[in-house]
């Protein structure tokens, strides 16, 4: 391998994650939501959960925020609470799938009255971004249908088109709608966005500041992911991730848990697209929900397993793979990658870490903090903060 690790440092110390807030919240299954000592309660909390994931790591600088599950009455004060301690807020999520107006549909219902809800939700969402800064509201739906002839396909897609288009038409100069795709659930029969390539025509439609989030958990089973994250990035149309792990379905697990390869390849693709270049419009956040694990911990692994992923992408000798590649050597090629796969940079990072005043081991240093513990005998009264349903 040619490529040293002090080689790829100063794309590393670019690197950025963020974390969502609703993370931090009591989560479950669709049978139970659990509860743990010391979950948030407020906004205010999660993102001072987020903060700590930021200082012991360095790579979470921004919250993502969910809407209307961390309303607040003053959002400006809100951004000022997340400067404070040390991290700012970012994506603002929308919320259409947990209002009983949108039972068969939200921004694709054939009620122009319900259509025009949804659209009044997203254009208070822009409204909240002006408020705390942030530049990209990300939109995900969970309409669809569950029957055959339940509803018209077409139609539900020209609907779509004109919600969006009015959508994005309210953005700031500085804005940018990113269109989240799910190729199942809750809608069963189709999804009205269930792939990469419904999302791709939808925002290249709208114009140059709407772009595809990929969220690794949701394909199906034996999707090529990166080659999905190749395309977009080639077409120019990767705005984001959504990082979490799936065993079966969308379980938003911590990223890399399932298949720690997978996360490598897709890594490799961004970095060969340039997806980690200065400049470049691909953003990177988690999506996860902690159902049996702590949370803190949970999202401290989580980050710590994308930047070590991305540093052995980053190792990869591109020099000698193209060489292989051009000469047929399959063997060798794959070696190229293997080789960078199984690399371990975890002392490396440690290092890394520790030059710049953050813990070596983030995770041993929260466990040892007392922390946790702290926060269970704080944060008792009222109502933890969940998936508001």
């Amino acid at each position: 391998m040619t490529t040293t690790f002090q080689a790829i440092v100063p794309t590393l110390e670019r690197q950025a994650i963020e974390l969502p807030s609703w993370a931090f919240g009591n989560s479950g299954t669709r049978f139970k939501v659990f509860g743990t000592p010391g979950t948030p309660r407020t906004p205010q909390e999660k993102i001072a959960d987020a903060a700590k994931v930021h200082e012991l790591t360095g790579l979470a600088p921004a919250v993502a925020l969910h809407v209307p599950w961390d309303a607040v009455d003053d959002f400006a004060a809100l951004g000022a609470h997340a400067d404070g301690l040390g991290v700012r807020l970012g994506t603002i999520n929308s919320n259409t799938f947990q209002d009983a107006d949108y039972k068969f549909g939200s921004l694709t219902h054939v009620d122009a009255a319900v259509r025009r809800k949804a659209i009044d939700h997203h254009l208070r969402c822009i409204e909240i971004m002006h408020e705390t800064g942030s530049t990209d509201l990300k939109i995900w739906l969970a309409d669809g249908t569950n029957y055959p002839g339940q509803g018209s396909l077409r139609s539900r897609q020209d609907r779509l088109a004109d919600s969006l288009a009015e959508i994005y038409a309210a953005l700031g100069e500085h804005q940018r709608l990113v269109l989240e795709y799910k190729f199942f659930e809750p809608a069963f029969y189709h999804t009205d966005v269930p792939d990469w390539g419904t999302s791709f025509v939808q925002v290249s439609a709208l114009g140059d500041r709407a772009f595809t989030c990929l969220d690794t958990g949701h394909h199906a089973p034996g999707t090529n992911i990166e080659f999905i994250v190749m395309q977009l990035l080639r077409l120019g149309k990767l705005g984001s991730f959504d990082f979490n792990s799936r065993f079966y379905a969308d379980d938003d697990l911590i990223v890399g848990a399932a298949d720690p390869f997978q996360l490598f390849r897709i890594l490799h693709e961004v970095v060969a697209g340039g997806g980690l270049d200065e400049g470049s419009p691909v953003r990177f956040m988690l999506d996860q929900c902690h159902n049996v694990e702590e949370k803190i911990p949970a999202q401290i692994r989580s980050v710590l397993n994308v930047q070590e992923m991305t540093a052995r992408a980053l190792l990869v000798d591109r020099a000698a793979l193209a060489t292989a590649q051009q000469e047929h050597d399959v063997l060798g090629a794959n070696d190229v990658l293997m080789d960078a796969f199984h690399t371990d940079v975890r002392p490396a990072l440690a290092e890394w870490r520790a030059a710049r005043g953050l813990p070596a081991d983030p995770l041993r240093a929260y466990a040892e903090s007392g922390h946790q513990r702290l926060l269970a005998e704080q944060r008792t009264g009222g109502a933890q903060a969940g998936w508001g349903a």
